[in-house]
């Protein structure tokens, strides 16, 4: 059975996850100027900041490529560390999205947007056709690569093997740390999430297993962007670990109100899937995290500056 199931799942998750890498690199590319733009010029303070950061997440579904931007902006010295602060907080917000779109039951329907952006690459005549036909076809490989998975996992209903492992994720804690653990493998919470929403589709993980690996999937999504602080300036330091921070504290807090937040994602998902239940949980975490971190910023932001000052030559001012 496993011999059948892991082909054809490493299969799909190699593909949603190069899938992924290509459609932000793509997206980069064609908005990165008007991104560079955007951060400059309306984050002045860090409720736009938050919306800001939402929203560029959103167009180039990737919050860690919109934080490491952010971190190349502050070694530019285009962006503060509080402006940065308001961005990494949107962009956990805007990373929730791309969990919605796994959840809807869209990945038999990727051959469209495959067959139509391979068409457009291969007629293409100028750039920008060339860029749309592109992101059509990441798009739709990206949802391949999702029901390839779907599909892989469907003999695992008869292990007695699996349904036991699987369990397991019930602990909060052991949740965690599997889901932490897979991000750290594979470099994407995006892909850990919805491992997790699709075996939930297939009622082979429970809304509390699924909930605990998104919490671990939270805090080791944050690797990344701390690799992209080295040798950057403090303020880029600042920033990263800020993120991990904010990332720490609310998985802390999640495991700690756990129970009472399983409890409410499933009144606000009544009557919806075990895979909605997740993916309405990933955005209800995030959102109550930013909520939670919004009043406290002034603090925060003091803390992290006394603990790291700046250089005299190399401060810069707030935006």
């Amino acid at each position: 059975m496993y011999a059948q199931v892991l082909p054809l799942l490493i299969g799909g998750l190699v593909l949603f996850l190069y899938a992924i890498s290509r459609l932000s690199m793509v997206m980069k590319e064609a908005f990165s100027d008007r991104v560079k733009e955007v951060l400059h010029k309306y984050t002045k303070n860090i409720l736009v900041s938050v919306i800001i950061g939402t929203i560029v997440t959103v167009v180039l579904d990737s919050s860690s490529a919109v934080i490491i931007l952010t971190i190349i902006f502050i070694n530019a010295k285009a962006l503060s560390f509080r402006n940065a602060m308001g961005i990494v907080l949107g962009a956990n917000i805007g990373t929730t999205f791309s969990s919605q779109i796994i959840a809807m039951d869209i990945g038999m329907y990727s051959i469209v947007p495959l067959f139509i952006g391979i068409m457009v690459d291969i007629f293409s005549r100028t750039e920008r056709q060339q860029r749309v036909g592109k992101m059509l076809l990441y798009f739709g490989m990206l949802f391949f690569g999702l029901y390839i998975m779907e599909e892989s996992v469907l003999p695992l209903r008869q292990s007695s093997m699996f349904e036991v492992w699987m369990s397991r994720l019930e602990s909060p804690l052991q949740g965690a740390l599997i889901g932490g653990l897979v991000t750290l493998v594979i470099q994407s919470s995006s892909a850990t999430v919805g491992l997790a929403i699709i075996l939930g589709k297939q009622n082979l993980l429970s809304i509390a297993g699924g909930l605990a690996v998104m919490l671990g999937a939270e805090l080791g999504t944050c690797s990344d962007t701390l690799l992209a602080t080295i040798n950057g300036s403090r303020q880029a330091i600042k920033t990263g670990l800020f993120h991990f921070f904010y990332s720490l504290i609310t998985i802390i807090l999640g495991l700690i109100f756990f129970s009472p937040f399983v409890r409410l994602v499933e009144t606000i998902s009544a009557g919806q899937g075990i895979d909605n239940h997740i993916a309405n949980g990933h955005m209800l975490f995030n959102i109550i995290g930013v909520l939670v971190f919004l009043p406290f910023i002034g603090l925060i932001e003091r803390a992290f500056n006394r603990m790291i000052p700046e250089k005299a030559e190399a401060s810069i001012s707030a935006l």
